[in-house]
């Protein structure tokens, strides 16, 4: 494991240097002509309408040259752009990333200078927490992509079943969940609440619930915050749900919710709206259900929404790409109204504030707004990227998911946090 920890470091180091010199490597095309160009997009979030839509405009606005989507995992993708982002030979040309992972690729120097673009690609429109996220002594290296809040899925006849009405606390959410379980004994991997051990992004709410953090910034410094007693009150929350109402594996990841959703295994479920469009999906979903699904925003503590973790992904030039114009022009197509528009009818919140509406104003659009009215990001700092790489949380929650000692498991985990923020 420290090996690896190390590994990270070095090769964003070795980024850094790497694209200080690499003015030799752009403005290889004039904007047209013959050439490929490869855009890596991550897991199953972008429609398949949205990247038929692209390839096919793109090709067609620009004669000869052709745009290739290669599909991502999530996991491990720090690393794979570490390495791909450093070579002007395998580089991408066109990059999302996580809004949380982009603040240490853009101080790295991996992504062009987009500032001169970003009137045209749409300005004050965009959303601002993004933009400043991937800013440098002014100067913005990535846009915002698409967001999205999480927020519960529920099965309305579980619950009418079970005799249970919608939660409007904290309180109310945990016992209705641990209830749901209890009601439905098969299967075996049932879930209430549907909590993989590796799921620190769900899990993050309940400790902003508690009023705990992740980390802190105290003197220009970052360090962990889980020892906190609030935090710590948060993550004995959530290891009550995986003991008493999640039927997930213990070392599972969130990945893939769907499936188990449509095989009737599970009660509840916290996701962002762009899960509506594969539940709905007629190959792989399950259409049939949507009529006893139904949407609310996490309760929290207060009766209002709870705080839970904005995510959402940003789009990048990558630096060394040999066909500048090109990319550039296919970022602004992925910004385009239209564009924007089918990841909004997918569930995703558009990268653009105007286009809201684009979300409808049924239940699922409601609670999207009410989610994302608390919702939070992760912590600002350099470093972040390099502990979510290195897999910190996600060791942490499955300790927790297995019984672990939750004073203790903190502990190490805010001692690790600290190395990686410091070296950040």
């Amino acid at each position: 494991m420290r090996f690896r920890k190390h590994l990270v470091i070095a090769a964003v180091a070795a980024l850094t240097l790497s694209a200080c010199g690499n003015s030799d490597d752009k403005g290889a095309d004039s904007g047209s002509g013959k050439a490929e160009i490869r855009v890596w997009l991550n897991g199953t979030d972008t429609p398949k309408e949205a990247r038929d839509w692209l390839k096919t405009t793109f090709e067609k606005d620009n004669p000869g040259a052709t745009l290739t989507i290669e599909e991502q995992q999530w996991d491990g993708l720090v690393e794979k752009l570490t390495t791909a982002l450093s070579s002007a030979s395998d580089t991408p040309d066109v990059v999302e990333v996580g809004n949380t992972q982009a603040p240490t690729f853009t101080e790295a120097g991996a992504f062009a200078d987009l500032t001169g673009e970003l009137d045209s690609l749409g300005g004050d429109d965009l959303l601002q927490g993004f933009v400043d996220g991937a800013t440098v002594d002014g100067k913005t290296y990535a846009v915002p992509y698409y967001a999205g809040s999480k927020f519960v899925f529920y099965r309305k006849d579980l619950f009418a079943k079970a005799h249970l009405q919608v939660p409007t606390t904290m309180d109310q959410f945990v016992d209705a969940a641990i209830a749901l379980k209890k009601a439905n004994p098969t299967p075996a991997n049932f879930s209430g609440f549907r909590l993989p051990g590796q799921d620190w992004r769900n899990g993050v709410a309940f400790v902003w619930d508690q009023g705990g953090d992740l980390a802190t910034e105290e003197g220009g410094t970052w360090k962990g915050a889980l020892e906190s007693p609030e935090s710590q009150a948060g993550l004995k929350t959530v290891q009550r749900l995986f003991e008493q109402a999640s039927g997930a594996a213990k070392d599972g990841n969130e990945s893939d919710p769907a499936t188990p959703f449509c095989h009737n295994e599970i009660g509840m479920l916290s996701a962002p709206g762009w899960v509506k469009g594969l539940i709905e999906d007629a190959d792989t979903g399950c259409p049939d259900m949507m009529a006893n699904v139904g949407v609310f925003a996490l309760p929290g503590s207060d009766g209002k929404s709870a705080p839970v973790l904005l995510g959402g992904s940003d789009i990048a030039v990558a630096a060394k790409s040999r066909h500048q114009d090109l990319a550039k022009k296919a970022v602004a197509l992925m910004l385009g109204d239209e564009y924007q528009t089918i990841l909004g009818k997918a569930g995703l919140t558009p990268a653009k504030g105007s286009l809201a509406s684009v979300l409808g104003s049924d239940e699922i659009a409601q609670a999207t707004i009410a989610a994302a009215s608390n919702a939070r990001l992760t912590p600002a700092a350099s470093g972040w990227a390099s502990v979510e790489s290195s897999r910190i949380l996600e060791d942490l929650f499955v300790g927790i998911a297995t019984g672990g000692d939750v004073a203790s498991l903190a502990k190490d985990a805010d001692q690790k946090m600290d190395e990686k923020l410091a070296a950040g």
